[in-house]
């Protein structure tokens, strides 16, 4: 991967690096995204910080406090934005038909390509995939 190629961080690998649960899953979480965080280079969508949100405050064991989910859903907010519109929202559903997806992870695949993401890390599509110019990419396996 070049230097400057965006990754596209999926809902599963924020929520993970997050969790104090996940004593497997947050270390490789937090560690790949340091790489995005120091070279510039993370992207995310409106989509992913909404689900984060709802994860982190209501599923994860503790759930983590409403204003702690809302100070790291503003601090990922300084990363490349894709805000779910309907242009993405009818594209995805293409997407889905064309690559037999749910369409929930082809509004992510589209949101990554429409970043310019060339990268999509996300543990709920085949690593090594490539949809839509973007590659897929499992961190925890």
């Amino acid at each position: 991967m070049a230097a400057g190629d965006l990754t596209f961080v999926d809902t599963n690998v924020l929520v993970s690096a997050h969790d104090r649960s996940e004593t497997r899953k947050q270390p490789l979480a937090q560690m790949l995204l340091e790489g995005p965080w120091t070279s510039r280079t993370g992207s995310l969508s409106t989509q992913v910080l909404q689900e984060f949100y709802v994860v982190a405050t209501r599923k994860l064991d503790p759930p983590m406090s409403r204003r702690a989910a809302r100070e790291i859903v503003a601090l990922y907010a300084a990363w490349p934005l894709v805000q779910v519109d309907l242009s993405l929202i009818l594209t995805a559903s293409q997407l889905q038909e064309r690559h037999k997806l749910s369409f929930w992870d082809a509004l992510v695949v589209e949101a990554a390509r429409r970043a310019g993401a060339t990268r999509l890390v996300t543990e709920d599509l085949q690593g090594g995939r490539q949809i839509g110019g973007v590659l897929v990419e499992n961190p925890f396996l």
